[in-house]
C-alpha cells in the first residue's frame, strides 16, 4: 500500500458549513476522515454526519466515517500510559494499542494515499483533541500532518510533550525511551505572539 505523504487535521468548531467548505478549500482537502466517535451535533446540525456527507458532495469532498479512530475512550485500569495526566488523553492511548485503532488506520491511510484527506473532529484546538495522538502515531511513521487553523499557514504536527520513541514505537510510559515531545501549546501561542 502507497504511504501519503501528508494528512491534515481539522477541527468544525462553531463554524457555519460555508466557512468549514471555504477553510476546506484554501488547504485543497479533497476528503474528510470523521474521527468523532459519535459523528452528530443537536448544536450544530449541519455537522451531524449524513448532513455533512450530503454537503461535502455538492462541493466534490468526500467524507468518510472513522468510528474507530474515535475519541472518548476510557483508560484501562492497567493503563502504563501516564505520561498523560489527563483520563481522556490517557484512555485514547490505551486505545491506540487496539486492533480496532489499527484497522481505522490502515483505513486512513488508504484514504490519505488516494485523496489529499483532512482527519476531522469537533474540537477547533488540535492540542485538545485526540487528533493529536493519532498525529503522533502519523509522524513516528513518517508521515507528514498538518494541522489547519483559520487564517494562517497549516501548522507542522509537533510530537505531543509526553510522547517518547521505545525501540522505534510510539510510547506515553513515563521515563522510557527518547523523549519526542515539547509542549504544544506552549509552542502554539508563542505562534500567536
Amino acid at each position: 500500500m502507497k504511504q501519503p505523504s501528508a494528512i491534515w487535521t481539522i477541527g468544525h468548531s462553531t463554524r457555519s458549513l460555508e466557512q468549514f467548505v471555504e477553510v476546506l478549500r484554501q488547504h485543497r482537502i479533497e476528503a474528510i476522515a470523521d474521527v468523532r466517535r459519535f459523528p452528530g451535533s443537536r448544536r450544530l446540525p449541519q455537522f451531524g454526519g449524513d448532513t455533512l456527507r450530503s454537503a461535502l458532495a455538492e462541493h466534490g469532498i468526500d467524507y468518510c466515517w472513522f468510528e474507530a479512530l474515535g475519541g472518548r475512550r476510557r483508560a484501562h485500569a492497567d493503563s502504563q500510559n501516564l505520561a498523560w495526566r489527563n483520563a481522556s488523553f490517557r484512555g485514547y492511548a490505551d486505545h491506540l494499542q487496539s486492533t480496532e485503532f489499527a484497522e481505522g488506520l490502515a483505513r486512513l491511510l488508504e484514504l490519505a494515499a488516494r485523496r489529499r484527506t483532512a482527519m476531522m473532529c469537533a474540537e477547533l484546538l488540535w492540542w485538545r483533541c485526540h487528533r493529536s495522538l493519532v498525529s503522533d502515531v502519523l509522524k513516528v511513521r513518517g508521515i507528514e500532518v498538518l494541522h489547519i487553523q483559520d487564517g494562517t499557514p497549516a501548522i507542522p504536527h509537533p510530537f505531543t510533550a509526553p510522547a517518547r520513541l521505545v525501540d522505534g514505537r510510539l510510547s506515553y510510559v513515563p521515563g522510557r525511551g527518547e523523549a519526542l515531545g515539547k509542549q504544544a501549546r506552549n509552542e502554539q501561542i508563542s505562534l500567536d505572539l
